[in-house]
């Protein structure tokens, strides 16, 4: 992480309690299920991962500051281009409306950050994510720390000590399609 977008310097993050998606116990509210039902976006991997960490990183109403600065944007890329970053989007009407970006590795996807322009947008590319990382055998879903939006869809924080259990049994699988 960097302090802010303009801090050249980035951080290693590790909190005693993580935060993780449980991928068997993923909730999905009536009402988002519904939204889905309707196909209002269309949603995308890995087209415009660039734009999606961009628009990440972008001030916005709830969160007028954002730790992600020009190194981590720079060095994502490069781990998108070697195969490890990923993206999930959502497109309406040509226009990229909401996303999320993260790094595979092993059967583990560490959550990095989402965005949305369009109401349910980028919940609907968690709800894709998951079913991705459960359609392909991933084990972990690493989201680092729980918001009350990611409690939702079931996020929960465990102890370091038991999540560094879990991290080792995804990362040592060998590397999953994404």
């Amino acid at each position: 992480m960097a302090e802010s977008a303009d801090d050249p310097e980035i951080f290693w993050v590790e909190p005693e309690m993580r935060g993780i998606i449980p991928l068997y116990d993923f909730h999905i509210s009536k009402s988002l299920a519904k939204t889905i039902r309707k196909q209002p976006f269309e949603i995308r991997f890995d087209t415009a991962f660039d734009e999606v960490i961009g628009m990440c990183a972008e001030s916005a109403a709830d969160r007028p500051s954002t730790w992600i600065n020009a190194t981590i944007r720079q060095l994502y890329g490069e781990l998108h281009r070697m195969g490890h970053a990923h993206s999930v989007e959502a497109w309406q009407e040509g226009a990229l409306v909401g996303g999320l970006y993260g790094v595979s590795l092993g059967a583990a996807f560490f959550g990095e950050s989402m965005f949305s322009r369009k109401t349910d947008a980028s919940k609907i590319c968690l709800v894709h994510l998951v079913e991705r990382l459960n359609r392909n055998g991933f084990r972990l879903l690493d989201t680092q720390f729980t918001t009350d939006h990611l409690k939702t869809f079931g996020a929960i924080d465990i102890p370091k000590d038991e999540y560094l259990v879990l991290l080792r049994d995804a990362v040592d699988r060998p590397h999953l399609p994404f």
